[in-house]
């Protein structure tokens, strides 16, 4: 898998006018917000141990 995931909208403001940012801190994973004018970076941490659990907690049962 070589394309690397985007982000939508800005985690800040909520824009949708990103552009990627090679100058900010590390270069991989930033990107620039251009209605705010704010840099942030996205990074992978890895999948939880306990993976997903589906409960059967919801609605109202007749």
């Amino acid at each position: 898998m070589s394309e690397r995931a985007a982000p939508f909208y800005c985690p800040y403001c909520g824009d949708e006018d990103l552009r990627p940012s090679e100058a900010a801190n590390g270069g991989h994973g930033a990107w620039e917000c251009a209605a705010c004018n704010r840099a942030f970076q996205l990074k992978f941490l890895g999948l939880l141990a306990r993976g997903l659990r589906q409960t059967d907690a919801g609605g109202d049962h007749i």
